[in-house]
């Protein structure tokens, strides 16, 4: 079994313990991470085998240790199911969850995209982001990061630009799937470090577009809009074949 496997595991029962080896800044549970859970817990309700739109608001910090999912169906239709879960721990809730779940298959083909793949040298041409740099988060080691060139963040120098384009992938090797997706969107150091900017994520939204093939993932991270303490981070993910699979935005506050 592998380590995202293994830390989403949900008993019969709804109970799930969070690990630390997805801790993201200051010891606290990866928010995608968190998300994915969720969806495990609803996939296992839902009559559709696809996770087409998933919702999650950030209602106090969740930390490492036993929680529970409980998880409902709230309306299936002939196309699409409708549920809910959260995460609770302590008897508190920690996140809340909404999802639209479908049959992608059954779906018409892609017809048109206004946006194209990062267009990144291979990865055995790129940069490394290790996990053992200065700072890094247990996060980083659950993925392998490769870079057409280092950030400026990485060297103390953050280049002002907050745009990132990266393949990613599992560590240990696992394939993308949809289950995987809504932690992947959220599993990369966000582009708000080029503006030398630390947040925390309130509300995360993930459009699933298709069944990720094996292989690389080519992702987009870009926040265009700081304000009032808060920013949006927007990210694409596109698979080996060149396939739009995940789009997510997310609203960041901003740690002082």
């Amino acid at each position: 079994m592998t380590s995202f496997d293994e830390d989403t595991a949900i008993s019969p029962d709804g109970e799930v313990t969070l690990t630390d080896r997805w801790n993201g800044s200051f010891g606290v549970p990866n928010g995608g991470y968190q998300l994915a859970i969720c969806v495990r817990a609803l996939a296992r309700l839902m009559p559709y085998p696809d996770p087409l739109l998933v919702s999650g608001f950030y209602l106090r910090q969740a930390k490492p240790g036993p929680a529970q999912v409980p998880a409902s169906l709230l309306r299936a239709g002939r196309t699409m199911a409708f549920g809910e879960a959260s995460l609770v721990q302590e008897g508190k809730e920690t996140l809340r969850t909404t999802a639209c779940f479908t049959d992608l298959n059954s779906q018409n083909k892609q017809l048109f995209t206004a946006t194209s793949q990062p267009r990144l040298p291979p990865p055995d041409e790129c940069v490394r982001y290790s996990s053992s740099a200065p700072g890094a988060p247990n996060i980083a080691g659950r993925f392998d990061y490769r870079l057409a060139e280092p950030p400026g963040w990485l060297g103390g120098q953050p280049s002002g630009i907050p745009s990132m384009e990266f393949w990613m992938r599992f560590a240990d090797g696992r394939e993308p799937d949809m289950l995987s997706l809504p932690l992947t969107v959220d599993g990369a150091p966000p582009a708000a470090l080029e503006l030398g900017i630390v947040s925390t994520t309130v509300e995360l939204t993930v459009h699933l577009r298709a069944r990720p093939v094996p292989g690389w993932l080519a992702c987009r991270a870009v926040t265009r809009h700081v304000t009032e303490g808060y920013h949006e981070e927007d990210f694409e993910v596109w698979d080996s074949a060149g396939t739009l699979v995940a789009q997510s935005r997310q609203l960041c506050m901003i740690l002082r």
